[in-house]
């Protein structure tokens, strides 16, 4: 422990790596290792063409024609649509319609804060969003370290127990949280803090939800992908990133279509194939220009553009 009470960036890694299970004494290198050809779903974030001001349902709309197999929405967007007269059982029979699913949405109940009435509302918030979520088929919502970010004076212990109390909801409602890395936040930066609060948390549903982004803008680097199990990961949010502004400076609105970057995307790639990732891969975006041009263009172009990344990884 430091003097902070912290548990060190490198206890977090060796607690997080041998407890996941990985087997650190394969010496192979990746690039000898031949993954297995998984199930790979894809799925629009509908940040990608939020900047078009578009309704939840014409975004289903895109996503279906752009030939997606998920739609991931904001909880904001279904608030939208329910304040506005919308049921959600009609929305959760069109996505359906469209032959889409509901891998995981985005959410902000900020149930990691130390307050412990905070936490409590952020807890009732977080069921509020669940129900909604489980009304259009939704499996998973986003638990990222938003209320904590700017300050980060939470221990990782405690934000394992906190994440278990927000898995224990999920168990009642029927979706599952999934633990979320936020590159430029204080706490929840890093995959090992990830990783570590994941194990600590001891439940059956713990999970992360990657970024590629995330990835880059906290420091991570990409090699310690080798130690999450596929299984831990369900959804990861594809993107890629330029090599300039530098990394401290690098923004959301930065974000680039996979393989318009410098991310290793393949490397990556390989790596969650090769620990058995079979879950969705989730086009996220922020781009200011993208924002301003056709939403099906861009949909279409960011479906291919994981696509080919996926075929390049898997790629003999």
């Amino acid at each position: 422990m430091d003097s902070t009470g912290q548990t060190t960036r490198r206890a977090i890694l060796g607690a997080s790596a041998a407890s996941l299970g990985i087997a650190l004494a394969d010496a192979a290198p990746l690039s000898a290792r031949t993954p297995a050809r998984r199930q790979v779903r894809y799925s629009l974030n509908t940040s990608t063409i939020d900047g078009q001001k578009l309704t939840i349902d014409q975004k289903i709309d895109i996503a279906a024609r752009a030939g997606y197999d998920v739609i991931e929405p904001w909880m904001r967007e279904l608030d939208a649509y329910v304040k506005a007269g919308g049921k959600l059982a009609d929305l959760r029979k069109r996505i359906t319609a469209e032959g889409l699913t509901v891998e995981s949405a985005i959410g902000f109940a900020p149930w990691i804060v130390n307050d412990d009435a905070q936490r409590r509302a952020a807890l009732e918030q977080a069921k509020r969003d669940m129900d909604k979520l489980a009304q259009i088929g939704g499996k998973r919502i986003a638990a990222p370290p938003v209320g904590a970010h700017r300050e980060g004076n939470v221990s990782l212990d405690h934000v394992a127990e906190r994440y278990r109390a927000l898995l224990e909801l999920g168990c009642e409602m029927g979706i599952v949280p999934q633990l979320e890395l936020w590159g430029f936040s204080r706490v929840l930066s890093r995959v090992s803090e990830l990783a570590y609060v994941a194990v600590e948390a001891a439940h059956r549903d713990a999970c992360l939800l990657l970024d590629v982004y995330h990835i880059y803008k906290g420091g991570s680097g990409f090699t310690g992908l080798n130690m999450i199990p596929g299984r831990a990961v369900r959804v990861c949010h594809m993107n890629d990133y330029p090599a300039d502004p530098p990394r401290e400076k690098i923004q959301d609105a930065d974000r680039v279509y996979p393989g318009e970057g410098v991310a290793p995307l393949k490397t990556m790639l390989r790596t969650f194939f090769t620990n058995g990732f079979e879950g969705t891969l989730s086009l996220e975006l922020f781009n200011r220009d993208y924002w301003k041009q056709d939403p099906l263009a861009v949909a279409k172009r960011g479906l291919q553009a994981m696509r080919r990344s996926v075929e390049a990884a898997l790629a003999q």
